[in-house]
């Protein structure tokens, strides 16, 4: 029966006197006077279908019952649509099929919504009945980039000599930055799987178990809180290769990533990819992920600033901040209203003002120049580079806020102000992030990427001493503003790996309790390696020019974790939790 199926979007005049015999779900059902026109969907597209009434088998009578979402197989004859009928707006709008044959195979209440793009409805309804709206045209266009994504870069990577292994799903719960989802084990009590944040651990042990190059289309789990470009369960391309440095692995990210732009979108992406250091990336843009596609850097005025009699600016550099400020240009018709919005916005960062000065056609307007000379103000002007027409603005505090704070008035500007060409691809490498940051309510020092990366050789003698200045073997692929992907070069020796974990407060019992076996194996002959990991859902969003993850995958969970569509997650049975040896403490939350 496969083999003589006809999907009904690859119809047309060559097919002409043909007989076929076609599946699918009922579109639109048309009675036009003793004919009934049926428009034929499945997953190649839509053909129209002539029922007359002199079928055989009370074909006709059947088609007479026809509605929306029935789903049918006919068999017929192709043949062109009469002069002046046909449809340019269909693929198969030049033909029809007249059906001689009808089987209703299984009837369908009429769906929640219709079958259609650019559909107004809740969300909420398209999850709960998510198996109707994968029908969707869009949806089905979605799913089909996520599976050519997944083939091309198998290709490509079997072509560059990678194997592909799967890792376990079930594993060891080992601290990696965010929660571990917790699965109790019935034959060892008391004891706990997590499902992995990550393959990382076990990706270095196929390093040592001499496998060389490995990739994987993983799936991640991770309970943290969700937004719309997070899931509790993902999909990444993970890979990893031995005997490699940094040099090695983002050229051949960069040959991956535009041969999928190109056999996807048609795009062809310049390479090589411009780099960026992360601190160069934090000074110029206030972001380790910056959208390169306008300017409006971030300028820094201290040196401009520093003698003035304006104290907010003063205090903050006297205490070790910054002052940094951004061109908004041809904006100095800009209401004062506006410019209040503004500095509410950046509130949301930290920052406890957003001074402005207006470069108004009539002269400067600000209510700071009283504290500047004209020498000043002129000194400054000169650093940002204003004109007329312009507007500076200003934001002083510590440089973490400083950098947050205008990083994200930077897009938000450039997004009132129609700067961004959505046509536009910039990729670009962030590299030497600093390997620690301070975490100041639990006053320890945390990994900014994780406790594997190496640190860069030159920073090695500061690991103890001055470890805020330590950078990373890391690198990060950002497109667009977004972080496509990143990774490391690892820690593969037991000794530096050993620093790590003290550094980061673990003692050395609590780090062979928890990585013990990791680090074992580095006894045993461990070769240089690294490798990165693409977010397969982000990569698709962009490819297919979504604004929410949850729109790229096939069965996704709400913001609170939940999937609406199967009600999970759900009470269980008080026996499977005997089983299990667990006891809850919260009421109604188990079935009998």
């Amino acid at each position: 029966m496969l083999a003589e199926r006809n999907n009904a979007a690859l119809l047309n005049k060559d097919k002409v006197g043909e007989n076929v015999r076609l599946f699918g779900w009922v579109q639109t059902r048309r009675d036009h006077g003793g004919v009934i026109f049926v428009d034929l969907r499945d997953r190649s597209g839509i053909v129209q279908v002539v029922f007359n009434p002199d079928m055989p088998d009370n074909g006709f009578a059947s088609a007479e019952k026809l509605r929306s979402e029935y789903v049918i197989e006919i068999g017929g004859r192709v043949r062109l649509r009469p002069e002046g009928s046909e449809n340019p707006n269909m693929l198969t709008g030049e033909i029809e099929v007249v059906a001689d044959e009808l089987k209703i195979l299984n009837r369908a209440k009429t769906p929640p919504f219709y079958i259609q793009d650019n559909l107004d409805v809740d969300e909420s309804v398209r999850l709960k009945y998510r198996y109707v709206d994968l029908r969707r045209p869009e949806m089905q266009k979605v799913i089909m980039i996520r599976h050519r994504v997944m083939q091309l870069m198998r290709n490509y990577l079997d072509k560059q000599g990678f194997w592909e292994i799967e890792t376990p799903i079930l594993m060891k719960s080992t601290p990696e930055g965010a929660r571990d989802y917790l699965v109790p084990s019935r034959v060892n009590q008391g004891c706990f799987y997590a499902l992995p944040q990550s393959p990382q651990i076990f990706k270095q042990l196929l390093m040592v178990g001499g496998t060389e190059k490995y990739f994987q289309i993983a799936r991640c789990f991770r309970d943290e809180d969700l937004r719309a470009d997070r899931q509790p369960e993902f999909t990444q391309l993970d890979l990893e290769m031995s005997f490699i440095e940094m040099n090695d692995i983002l050229p051949l990210m960069e040959d991956l990533i535009t041969m999928i732009f190109k056999e996807i979108k048609g795009i062809d992406i310049p390479k090589p990819f411009p780099r960026l250091s992360y601190y160069e990336a934090m000074e110029r843009y206030g972001s380790d992920k910056p959208d390169t596609r306008f300017g409006m850097e971030l300028i820094d005025v201290a040196e401009a600033v520093r003698g003035s009699g304006f104290k907010v600016f003063t205090d903050v550099l006297a205490k070790g901040g910054r002052v940094k400020a951004i061109c908004a240009k041809a904006c100095s018709n800009m209401p004062r209203r506006e410019i209040d919005a503004l500095t509410k916005f950046v509130s949301i960062y930290g920052a406890k003002g957003l001074a402005y000065i207006v470069m108004a056609e009539d002269g400067l307007k600000s209510p700071i120049l009283k504290f500047f000379t004209e020498e000043e103000i002129n000194n400054i002007i000169a650093v940002v580079g204003a004109e007329k027409g312009d507007i500076i603005f200003f934001v002083a505090d510590k440089e973490p806020i400083v950098h947050n704070a205008l990083g994200n008035l930077r897009l938000e500007l450039a997004k009132r102000l129609g700067l961004i060409k959505s046509d536009t691809i910039n990729c670009l490498w962030v590299t030497e992030f600093p390997m620690f940051e301070y975490d100041e309510e639990e006053k320890r020092y945390v990994a900014m990427h994780h406790m594997f990366t190496s640190p860069l050789d030159e920073d090695l003698s500061l690991l103890e001493s001055e470890p805020l200045k330590v950078r990373a073997k890391a690198y990060d692929m950002v497109l667009n503003g977004i972080e496509l992907g990143g990774g490391s070069i690892r820690i593969h020796r037991r000794d530096i790996q050993e620093r790590i974990f003290a550094l980061l407060g673990m003692s050395m019992e609590e780090a062979k309790e928890k990585f013990g076996f990791l680090l074992e194996a580095f006894d045993y002959g461990t070769p240089p390696h690294g490798g990165l990991a693409f977010g397969l859902d982000r990569l698709i969003m962009i490819l297919a020019n979504r604004d929410n993850i949850r729109d790229v995958i096939a069965f996704p969970k709400t913001q609170s974790a939940s999937c609406l569509m199967s009600q999970a997650p759900s009470p269980v049975m008080k026996e499977q939790l005997k089983e299990l040896h667990i006891k809850l403490d919260l009421k109604n939350k188990t079935t009998d």
